[in-house]
């Protein structure tokens, strides 16, 4: 039956977290319309009409046909990337999110969880307050031991792949551009770790990952990924350091 309620999501194209949401949109097919937030220059409707915590990425759901810079009250306004995931496998049934397998479907959940409990925030202290990468190693490890010799999470493309791809990706990426804080030997440590053969099969989960077309299509672009980290503007979420308060405080970036 086709899906007729409005759909906006709100998203800064280089969040890792909006991008999760993306990801399942355009997996889903949806008809859908992505309106940009700058986190560090939020019009003021934003946060009284949409996300009063300025957080993002928010979708508005239902309501009429407005423009998405004058949101209706009328619509519902859903937060927090990973129940956002969780509302498009319940909405779009069709996109085949998660197989019919009670067992497959917790292990595609369970995929998740290990990155949101073992790696996030070490990849955060990492990347940010240049925290030692023993934990951020040892978390990836973890996540690594959970997939199979081949293919995706659960074997098959699922939502474990749209809830842990855009944040590893960008740790890889960042680590060969040069973009974070790391302290010196932490940052070789990285680069030997990912290098060797000991995330061999984690590496090339993540390349295969990244070539879904629903990846592409939500991916800021290398050069405007690169281009978010630049001193000279002040205004942009660059500043690692400015940006690492509002990360560890929420759905932000």
């Amino acid at each position: 039956m086709p899906f007729t309620q409005r759909i906006t999501l709100y998203t800064a194209s280089y969040s890792p977290y909006g991008q999760r949401v993306r990801m399942a949109l355009e997996e889903a097919r949806a008809d859908y319309i992505v309106y940009e937030i700058k986190p560090h220059d939020q019009p003021d409707w934003f946060r009284t009409k949409v996300s009063p915590l300025g957080k993002i990425p928010v979708i508005t759901f239902g309501g009429p046909d407005v423009p998405p810079d004058q949101p209706s009250a009328e619509s519902v306004k859903l937060f927090e990337s990973l129940p956002l995931l969780e509302f498009c496998v319940d909405v779009f049934p069709e996109a085949k999110f998660l197989p019919a397998d009670p067992v497959l479907r917790a292990k595609a959940r369970a995929f998740i969880a290990i990155y949101e409990n073992y790696v996030n925030n070490p990849f955060i202290d990492v990347l940010l307050y240049r925290k030692p990468v023993d934990s951020l190693l040892q978390g990836l490890e973890r996540l690594q031991a959970a997939l199979p010799p081949t293919g995706f999470a659960i074997g098959e493309w699922s939502m474990a792949e749209i809830g842990v791809v855009p944040f590893l990706a960008r740790m890889f990426f960042y680590l060969e551009h040069d973009i974070g804080n790391y302290d010196e030997e932490g940052e070789k440590k990285m680069r030997d770790a990912f290098a060797s053969t000991r995330f061999a099969r984690l590496r090339k989960y993540v390349q295969e990952a990244s070539e879904r077309p629903s990846f592409k299509t939500s991916w800021i672009s290398d050069t405007g990924e690169r281009a978010q980290y630049k001193p000279e503007d002040p205004g942009g979420p660059n500043a690692v350091a400015k940006t690492a308060q509002q990360t560890a405080n929420g759905e932000r970036v």
